[in-house]
C-alpha cells in the first residue's frame, strides 16, 4: 500500500443507516466522477454492503477512496472506485461466466456475483489461505453461496469451468498470464494492471479470431503478483 496513508485502526461506531447513507453517496459520487454508467453495476454497489467485507478496526471506512488491510501477505481491498474502473472496461454484465483472480474481501466477487445474476457464474482463485478464508466468511455471512472459491496459483485459472466471457486480475503483473488468455472465450475480455517500466497500466484485452485487441485505460497501483506468473 505504498504511497497510500492508512486510517488507523479502531472500534467501529457507525451504524447501519449511517453506512447505507454513505454507500448511495459514494455512488453518486462516482457517478458524478464518471467511473460509474452501467445500472447493474449501481444496483450491485448499491446492494452489497462494504463494511461487512472489512475487518473489524477499518470498518468505519468503508467508503473512504483508501486500500484497507486484509488477513495474509499484503493483502488489501481496493478503494470503492476501483471496482467500476476494472468492470466497466470489462463490459461485465448478466449472464457471464466469470473468473476473478484474487479473491481478496469478496466484497468484488459478490459485486460481481449481483452483476452476472443468476443466469451467470463467479469463479475466484485465491493464493494466500488467510486472505481465502477471510472472503469466504464474508461471502457465506453476506449469503453468497454459489460463487466457487479456488485455493490456488490464478495464474494458472481455472480449466474446470473455462471457457470465460470476462477476466478480472486484482494485482500487478508483468504480463497478463498465458494460461488466463487461453481459458477466455472468443468475444471475451480480460483486465489487469500490468507492470510496465516504473509504472502500472490498467490493461484491458479482448480476444477475437484476429487476435487480441489491447487497451490501456490508466495508469493504477496494486500489489505484486504471486504465483509462476508474478515479478521474480
Amino acid at each position: 500500500m505504498k504511497g497510500w496513508i492508512i486510517p488507523p485502526p479502531k472500534n467501529p461506531t457507525k451504524t447501519k443507516g449511517e453506512f447505507s447513507e454513505e454507500r448511495c453517496e459514494k455512488v453518486r459520487q462516482l457517478i458524478e466522477a464518471g467511473y460509474l454508467h452501467s445500472k447493474r453495476i449501481q444496483e450491485a454497489m448499491l446492494k452489497v454492503p462494504r463494511e461487512d467485507f472489512i475487518p473489524d478496526q477499518y470498518r468505519d471506512y468503508a467508503y473512504l477512496e483508501v486500500p484497507l488491510p486484509l488477513p495474509g501477505e499484503e493483502a488489501t481491498i481496493s478503494c470503492p472506485h476501483s471496482y467500476p474502473l476494472f468492470y466497466e472496461p470489462l463490459r461485465l454484465g448478466q449472464g457471464h461466466k466469470f473468473l476473478e483472480i484474487g479473491l481478496g474481501s469478496g466484497y468484488g466477487t459478490a459485486l460481481a456475483r449481483e452483476i452476472v445474476g443468476p443466469e451467470g457464474l463467479v469463479v475466484s482463485v485465491e493464493i494466500d489461505p488467510l486472505t481465502l478464508e477471510f472472503g469466504r466468511r464474508n461471502l457465506e455471512k453476506a449469503g453468497y453461496t454459489d460463487i466457487i472459491l479456488v485455493r490456488g496459483d490464478g495464474g494458472l485459472g481455472y480449466p474446470k469451468f473455462a471457457p470465460y466471457g470476462r477476466v478480472c486480475i486484482t494485482a500487478a503483473c508483468p504480463e497478463i498470464p498465458p494460461p488466463l488468455i487461453e481459458q477466455l472465450e472468443r468475444g471475451g475480455k480480460i483486465i489487469a494492471p500490468v507492470i510496465e517500466g516504473e509504472i502500472q497500466n490498467l490493461v484491458l484485452l479482448e480476444k477475437s479470431a484476429a487476435g487480441l485487441k489491447r487497451e490501456v485505460i490508466c495508469e493504477v497501483a496494486y500489489i505484486l503478483f504471486r504465483g509462476r506468473y508474478g515479478r521474480t
